[in-house]
């Protein structure tokens, strides 16, 4: 049982830390929200995204939410591949859902995974085309 709790520790440690590397990434945003932010241009398509898979992603597994995490890595480092809004925020918002579900797994990291989803609530697919363009030259 003690070993399943410091392996299941690591690896939100893990997740925590790429979270993290991919906001850094995306050109540092200085917007946290506490939740959608409901003055966004985007705050409709956030907000149905949201509800459309909260329950979903709750019950996704650490497999699960890995697959999404590394693709959107993987497709927003990638130069050839623009991702649409709708796609963009259906993996930003999915990943910060999964917060939640961390938080309920380890209720002493509660305040990490809301901070955490809070950052990916206020990802920006302005600022992800800039950082798109940024990549082209």
């Amino acid at each position: 049982m003690e070993t399943v709790k410091i392996t299941m520790m690591r690896y939100f440690k893990k997740v925590f830390f790429y979270s993290v590397a991919i906001s850094l990434s995306s050109m540092g945003h200085n917007v946290y929200a506490q939740e959608i932010n409901k003055n966004s241009a985007d705050a409709d398509i956030k907000e149905r995204i949201y509800e459309a898979n909260k329950v979903k992603v709750l019950n996704y597994s650490f497999k699960d939410f890995d697959a999404l995490f590394f693709e959107f890595s993987d497709k927003k480092a990638s130069k050839s591949i623009i991702l649409s809004k709708e796609e963009f925020y259906n993996y930003t918002i999915k990943i910060g859902i999964f917060s939640d579900r961390l938080a309920a797994l380890y209720p002493e990291e509660k305040d990490i995974a809301q901070q955490n989803k809070e950052k990916w609530f206020a990802e920006s697919y302005e600022q992800y085309l800039l950082s798109k363009e940024t990549q082209k030259k």
